[in-house]
């Protein structure tokens, strides 16, 4: 793990000339860190079931499909996590924001300036809404004889997407105004080295060490952003890992118990039910 502003800031090939970009491409798998960009970013994924999307504090297993928004400024990655897939789709659309600085506040905007707003933390859209528009979003090119007509096209991909009742806000650090930049970037650290490092023993003054703050400041600093103790945000890492190893391998329980970072069955199983409400073996 890095520092704490340990993220790369990427240029895209958008120009200022362009209302938006998109790139379609084939890739094996991902490579790349964690990231931000001044432009907005919609990116479509097929054949990902166990990569890892990262947007700020949210740390996500994927299914077979993805779609998500983030905004400019907005810190995102994704990793191959237990993804064995080698034949991935990626769609990525980026766009300046400024483009819609005359339309927003007229009345017919007004759900896509919302989701918009809701950006900033990163959203996610249900899979009926990625069914309607996938094939729309695989139709979308530079082209510059087609430019117009894929321009509307986007707005009306967009208007879909403001319109998911189902869509859902991902980074709880983002989504709380009065956290600032510094704080931020704190948050992404520790979130991001808790799932990085769940199999082994994690203890609150490592992670204290981590990001520059005494163990009380720590334990004050979780509980005022994420609602949670250190112990249990730790802890819901490693039952949400706990569950997919139990719904996509052949481990035993005791070995999803030990892969996932607990020390022992009876503590797995205790924590496993209050969380899910059943048992693992259930």
């Amino acid at each position: 793990m890095g520092k704490v502003n340990d993220f790369l800031r990427e240029l895209t090939p958008l120009s200022t000339e362009d209302c938006f970009l998109v790139i379609q491409r084939p890739k094996p798998g991902f490579y790349y860190p964690l990231h931000t960009h001044n432009e907005f970013q919609l990116n479509y994924l097929e054949n990902v079931s166990g990569a890892l999307r990262i947007v700020g504090d949210s740390v996500e297993e994927m299914d077979d499909f993805d779609l998500a928004l983030v905004a400019g400024g907005t810190k995102h990655a994704y990793t191959n996590h237990t993804c064995k897939c080698e034949n991935i789709w990626e769609v990525t659309i980026q766009f300046h924001q400024s483009m819609f600085d005359s339309l927003i506040y007229k009345r017919h905007f007004q759900s896509i300036k919302k989701m918009f707003e809701n950006a900033s933390s990163g959203m996610v859209f249900s899979k009926e809404t990625i069914l309607l528009i996938q094939n729309d979003l695989k139709q979308l090119t530079n082209d510059e004889p087609n430019s117009f007509k894929n321009f509307i096209k986007l707005l009306e991909i967009l208007k879909t997407l403001s319109l998911d009742e189902n869509a859902k806000r991902l980074n709880v650090s983002e989504a709380v105004g009065n956290l600032n930049k510094y704080d931020t970037d704190r948050l992404d650290s520790i979130i991001l080295y808790m799932h990085e490092n769940h199999q082994q023993q994690i203890l609150l003054s490592d992670v204290a060490v981590l990001v520059s703050m005494s163990e009380s400041s720590l334990t004050r600093f979780l509980k005022k952003w994420t609602g949670k103790t250190f112990v249990d945000n730790l802890n819901d890492i490693r039952i949400a890992e706990a569950v997919n190893r139990l719904r996509e391998t052949s481990d035993s329980i005791s070995e999803i118990c030990y892969k996932c970072g607990f020390n022992n069955i009876s503590n797995f199983n205790r924590i496993f039910k209050r969380r899910k409400g059943i048992t693992p073996s259930a």
